[in-house]
């Protein structure tokens, strides 16, 4: 098919496209079209970037041209593409045609959805969320839906929209049209069509696993710490516009903002933006008025901007197929494209993952190796002629560290350190060990067994007879210079007594989960920080009954 007369559209519509300069349509426009006007359900699947949305959008106007009564309905995943299948839409109805619309996507006023639901819309196009929030509240009818659109179907699902799709065909005829357009057809979304789908025509327009043709892609192997380096390195090299694939909000956000400080000009979108956020910063990007968008994969499907050369992926996704729509997101409408993917080592899995997508048939590459030793290689060095234990298997047989050998070592360490003829217990091999009661010398031992102790009298503190002799003190680890004081010692004042103390004086501590006496009239603070009774201070010149005030006039009681 040449072109769009041969498919009896109505003149109006004719009209539109020749507005928009449609003249030759895409293969899967040619493929889709004529069943969907005999009124026919599709499960369509093709590459991004191909016109799924002129696929769906014409038989859909010519639908509500050809049956005043019937209204229709798409649905998309994400906001940015629901607005850009209403603008698509708002083309092809045209200035001669009055259909009205409505947009109902999260984020944006629902009092300004009410004002347009009020106008009783032919064409609805929104995300499942804000769809099924208008159903509850009962603002919206879809009882004369004859028309259902399911764009980028899969993408819905792993969002987790299923409950909200099946609640929301459960308010719309049985007897209806059907289109459903899926960048892949995992096994949910045949599960999908064979439950609303009445006899499908199936229609496949290249692999969904292969990116356009006109991307060139590139990979760099580039450390972490490098990466930020090497994207301003490709930012200066590369012209024209650029966007920046991220993972998370929070990356996307500090990448912008050290790019801005650079003096580029950059702005960000992902989901934590207002709906008049993400607008402005997309119409920025549109009109050229910023060179970079950094963005999360809520702009990997659905952004349809021609004029994108350079698709960056500072992080790989997380998902493999969501690679396929972020380098689809250049190289639209026959344009050429660049892709540049930065890979660290961290990220060898999903890049083997990406391979396998990509290249089923083939090997897949091995992640870039990480600095440092491997695995495999021993790092233990020998105790006895320092060297690593694979160096030591290709040694000279007749170098003499050699043929000392660790076992035989450590034979003749045991003869050198046994002073007597005594047996000596078998080691283990590894680090020796020795007992506390072996016949190895003392300066060996863990615990040598100090000298003893001289006994006193503890009545007079004086030497006993028996002065000199060894005693059986307990053996533990205290210094044997703290013996008993003498009795002068004893009667020292307080702090000269302290002061020639060796150890610090215990301090008295409260137990775990013990009361304190709460502060009552008449207490005051100690020098040691602990609340007393006035009544007891000699200061305050009272009795032990209770304590005057300075001027002794009354006498108050505790």
């Amino acid at each position: 098919m040449d072109n769009f007369d041969g498919l009896r559209l109505q003149p109006a519509l004719l009209y539109a496209l020749a507005a928009m300069n449609f003249k030759t349509p895409t293969p899967i426009q040619a493929a889709a079209i004529p069943p969907a006007l005999e009124g026919q359900d599709i499960l369509g699947t093709a590459q991004t970037g191909t016109g799924k949305t002129g696929a769906f959008g014409i038989p859909l106007i010519a639908h509500l041209l050809n049956n005043p009564d019937d209204h229709a309905l798409v649905m998309t995943p994400t906001r940015e593409l629901a607005t850009q299948v209403m603008a698509t839409m708002h083309q092809l109805i045209g200035k001669k045609t009055r259909i009205n619309s409505a947009l109902l996507i999260g984020g944006a006023s629902i009092f300004n959805q009410f004002e347009q639901l009020r106008k009783s819309p032919r064409l609805i196009v929104g995300t499942p969320g804000r769809i099924t929030d208008h159903l509850l509240r009962k603002s919206v009818s879809l009882s004369a839906t004859r028309f259902l659109v399911l764009d980028e179907t899969d993408r819905m699902l792993d969002m987790g929209f299923g409950i909200q799709i099946d609640r929301i065909l459960s308010f719309i005829p049985q007897e209806r049209q059907t289109l459903l357009f899926s960048a892949t057809l995992p096994k949910n979304i045949l599960k999908l069509s064979g439950q609303y789908l009445t006899n499908p025509v199936r229609i496949s327009m290249g692999s969904t696993n292969a990116p356009v043709a006109l991307v060139k892609q590139e990979k760099i192997d580039v450390s972490e710490s490098e990466k930020y380096c090497l994207l301003l390195k490709e930012l200066e090299k590369r012209e024209g516009t650029i966007i920046v694939f991220v993972k998370t909000k929070l990356s996307a956000d500090r990448l912008a903002k050290k790019l801005r400080a650079q003096n580029h000009s950059a702005d960000v979108i992902h989901g934590d933006l207002r709906q008049n956020q993400r607008d402005r910063a997309i119409k920025a990007f549109k009109n050229y008025e910023t060179r970079i968008l950094v963005a999360t994969d809520i702009a990997a499907r659905g952004l349809d901007i021609p004029h994108i050369e350079t698709v960056i992926n500072y992080d790989l996704p997380q998902v493999a197929e969501d690679y396929i729509h972020r380098i689809g997101r250049t190289a639209r409408n026959g344009a050429e494209g660049v892709a540049v993917s930065l890979v660290t080592h961290e990220d060898g899995k999903k890049w083997h993952a990406i391979h396998r997508l990509l290249n089923p048939h083939e090997k897949p590459e091995r992640a870039p190796k990480k600095l440092g030793l491997s695995k495999n290689k021993s790092r233990s060095r020998d105790r006895d002629y320092g060297r690593t234990a694979r160096s030591r298997k290709n040694a000279d047989p007749f170098e003499k560290s050699a043929q000392l050998r660790y076992h035989e070592k450590r034979e003749s360490a045991k003869e050198t350190y046994d002073p007597i003829d005594t047996p000596v217990k078998k080691q283990f091999a590894g680090k020796r060990k020795f007992e506390r009661n072996d016949s190895a010398p003392s300066s060996f031992k863990q615990y040598a067994p100090r000298s003893a102790r001289k006994a006193f009298s503890f009545d007079d503190r004086n030497p006993s007879s028996f002065e000199g002799q060894p005693t059986h003190a307990k053996k533990d680890h205290c210094d044997d210079q703290r013996a008993p004081k003498r009795k002068e010692h004893r009667e020292a004042p307080a702090k000269e007594r302290d002061a020639t103390r060796s150890f610090k004086p215990k301090t008295s501590k409260k137990r775990f989960g013990e009361k304190t006496r709460p502060l009552r009239a008449g207490d005051a603070p100690s020098s040691k920080g602990k609340p007393y009774r006035a009544h007891k201070a000699k200061s305050f010149g009272g009795k032990s009954g209770g304590a005057s005030d300075r001027q002794g006039k009354f006498k108050r009681t505790v």
